[in-house]
């Protein structure tokens, strides 16, 4: 079976300032109809490769594919408005003389009443019909957000670039208005690169996620197999709180008070990270100094004394420090759990849920 052409390719994409490459032989496929997220902390070069796509800027090296054919690399360059490409922004940029239904009109052809008949399809798809003959400043930052993507998507693109397009709205509207805008962005075929630091809005919305670090992708995949299989700590550490222990290698095993870690391929003699979430620490109640039975599931307890205890909302924190070295090992909980500084508890790790690394320093 032949492997469809993706809707979007970009080869070994370079971008440098000052001699730096801020973008680092960046290479991605899309396909047809899906989201990748490009995620990754600021300064990392999503936003430039973003813009190298979208043609407001030059890569230094590579090349930019459409289905299959060439639209940018060096010498050869279809100009922005030719490359049938959608973009969103921070700052939804809608043209406040405007009013909404010219706003959404704005980058169509033809004659007016079919301009208008378009931005009216799409406004009542997003919600805002009724608000097509208002102008931007009339409506709240949500409705501006879902006018933008209206307009966005009026030229039908085959592929729209979205950068960090919820990071300016209210926490308690960006999860229905990202639901709402996937949900269209779906309907209308197009293909999505979506660039933001949040992993949470990554992991909400993205079929594939591409996590980069200092100018290059250092993982590819599924939301799931990125949470569950990630490629280093770093990896770990960004999509969530961690605790890391490390221990020293001898004959592929680490002893470490939770119990013996496999760490396969690693020399003797050297160090490794054992790292692991804290909603994957098991708590358990002090028994007059005794703790629960090791098990081939939770490894060996060992006993931590309670710092503080807070409570999220949604579940609760709970740090200990740990008899075997001082150090800080932060348990998560659901629900209420609030156990008093000072009381001695012991703690075991699923071991399936640990992740185990030669350390780096």
């Amino acid at each position: 079976m032949d492997t469809p052409t993706p809707r979007l390719e970009i080869r070994d994409l370079v971008r440098r300032f000052d001699g730096r490459a801020v973008v680092d032989h960046v290479s991605l496929t899309i396909a047809p109809g899906n989201v990748t997220c490009l995620l990754g902390p600021s300064g990392c070069g999503k936003s430039t490769t973003l813009r190298m796509i979208a043609g407001v800027e030059m890569q230094d090296e590579g090349t930019i594919h459409v289905d299959g054919n060439l639209v940018c690399d060096t010498v050869f360059r279809i100009p922005p408005e030719r490359r049938n490409i959608g973009l969103m922004f921070q700052d939804f940029a809608l043209f406040p003389h405007l009013s909404v239904g010219d706003n959404v009109a704005f980058g169509l052809k033809g004659d007016r009443a079919a301009k208008r008949k378009r931005a009216g399809a799409l406004l009542e798809r997003v919600g805002l019909s009724h608000f097509i003959d208002e102008f931007p400043h009339q409506l709240s930052g949500g409705e501006q957000q879902r006018v933008a993507l209206a307009r966005a998507l009026a030229p039908q693109p085959r592929i729209m670039l979205m950068d960090e397009p919820f990071s300016g709205l209210d926490n308690r509207l960006r999860d229905g208005i990202r639901d709402e805008t996937l949900a269209l962005l779906k309907e209308e075929g197009a293909s999505v690169l979506l660039v933001t630091h949040e992993p949470e809005e990554a992991m909400r919305m993205a079929d594939e996620i591409a996590l980069m670090r200092d100018g290059q992708i250092v993982q590819r995949g599924a939301p799931y197999n990125i949470y569950n299989a990630p490629a280093d700590k770093a990896a770990v550490a960004f999509f969530s709180d961690v605790n890391v222990l490390r221990g020293k290698v001898e004959g592929a095993l680490t002893d470490t008070p939770f119990g013996v870690f496999l760490a396969p391929g690693v020399p003797d003699g050297a160090e490794v990270d054992i790292v692991f979430r804290p909603q994957h620490v098991n708590i358990d109640f002090d028994r007059n100094g005794r703790g629960p039975h090791p098990t081939e599931i939770a490894g060996t307890p060992a006993r931590g004394v309670v710092q503080r205890a807070r409570f999220l909302g949604s579940e609760s924190l709970v740090e200990f420090r740990m008899e075997f070295d001082g150090g800080i090992i932060r348990a998560s909980v659901p629900d209420v759990f609030l156990p008093a500084a000072g009381t001695p508890m012991w703690l075991s790790v699923r071991r399936n849920r640990c992740f185990v690394f030669q350390a780096a320093d």
